[in-house]
């Protein structure tokens, strides 16, 4: 009996290494900061990972690569991406960047891959930060749905935001967030969405 549980896990497993989901997150939002600071700040590898929840980088090959690790949870499970990332184009002129990043989890269960596009805008002394980010997850991740994977990234997002603000005005950072509370911020938004009729999300 102990070879057939064996067999049946070793099947799981299979299955959930070839599910692959992709989505696209599109954020917005504006800082009573000038142009020319924000940029500095968000055009440097170092401060952007120091406040991305679960981000660190581990190491600059150059000025456009970098090796870094991000971990996160979804409920009970937790994965770890060992990855590199890519500056394919900086704009200082026009305040605008592009990246790639692709990770591979610690335990070879899946791949993350990220495609991000962000334009800085003056916005009345102040600066209005548009992005677009394509993600695609295979393996244990893909099974919670591009539905969740969106929601969560989406809270991470959320974090980052504050994070960043809280970086521009002196403040001390934390980039710590626990997939429960992620989890449960979700959840209550979801909640929210179905009972308040407020949630618009078409995928």
């Amino acid at each position: 009996m102990r070879w057939l549980v064996l067999a049946n896990n070793h099947k799981s497993l299979l299955h959930l290494s070839k599910l692959n989901m992709r989505t696209t997150i599109e954020k917005e939002f504006e800082l009573q900061e000038p142009i020319s600071k924000v940029w500095v700040y968000l055009s440097d590898p170092t401060k952007i990972v120091a406040c991305v929840p679960g981000a660190s980088l581990t190491e600059k090959t150059d000025d456009q690569n970098f090796k870094g690790q991000v971990t996160t949870s979804f409920g009970p499970v937790k994965a770890s991406y060992n990855g590199e990332i890519t500056i394919t184009e900086m704009d200082h002129t026009g305040h605008h960047m592009t990246l790639i990043a692709k990770g591979v989890d610690s335990k070879g269960k899946g791949t993350a891959d990220m495609n991000m596009n962000g334009t800085l805008f003056e916005l009345n002394g102040g600066t209005n930060v548009k992005f677009m980010m394509e993600i695609s997850i295979s393996g244990v991740l893909a099974q919670f749905g591009a539905r969740l994977i969106k929601d969560v990234s989406d809270q991470m997002l959320n974090k980052f935001v504050d994070n960043f603000k809280d970086m521009l005005a002196g403040k001390d950072v934390s980039n710590s967030m626990s997939g429960a509370s992620m989890m449960g911020t979700v959840l209550k938004s979801s909640i929210g969405g179905i009972f308040g009729g407020t949630n618009k999300d078409k995928s």
